[in-house]
């Protein structure tokens, strides 16, 4: 198979799939090595393709794949409370689609989460303590944003409750 094909089955791949896909397993599918599929999504990226990598794997972006309503919600908490507040948005059925702070050099960076469930946050925080890898969050105090995604407004109006009660959400 020429890289086109390959990369054009790896799209059908990503499209066909309701989850996010890793790397590893497109590299079987596909008889090719995982930095094989990391150039391929680089490549197919510079040619417009809107492909996310997650702490779970790619994922196609699409707008109508996850239909609903989006905002963004300021939160402060320190590392050992991450997992907490991340149980707070899940457990209310919202997505926690990524993390971005406002760092001094770079401007704003983000971090791709795409976290619906108690599991899926539980995968997030396992890796982080596994790779010892740190949170944007750090760089920042604590302080950081998240995109999320709900189906009505009672569900961010709920969540709004819940990380004032916490102690979590930041309004000034």
């Amino acid at each position: 198979m020429d890289a086109s094909s390959r990369r054009n089955a790896l799209l059908e791949i990503l499209a066909g799939s309701k989850e996010p896909v890793t790397g590893s397993s497109l590299a079987s599918r596909l008889g090719v090595t995982r930095q094989v599929i990391v150039q391929d999504i680089a490549v197919l990226r510079a040619q417009g393709k809107e492909i996310l990598a997650t702490p779970r794997g790619y994922t196609i972006l699409s707008s109508d794949r996850t239909p609903g309503i989006t905002k963004l919600v300021a939160v402060r908490h320190s590392r050992s409370e991450t997992r907490e507040e991340l149980y707070s948005m899940v457990d209310l059925g919202l997505e926690v689609v990524d993390v971005i702070v406002d760092h001094p050099v770079y401007g704003q960076l983000t971090g791709q989460l795409s976290l619906s469930t108690r599991k899926d946050v539980d995968d997030f925080i396992k890796t982080i303590e596994e790779t010892r890898a740190g949170l944007l969050s750090s760089l920042t105090g604590g302080v950081h944003l998240h995109t999320v995604k709900g189906r009505d407004k009672s569900q961010f109006d709920k969540l709004e409750e819940t990380l004032r009660e916490k102690g979590f959400l930041l309004t000034e």
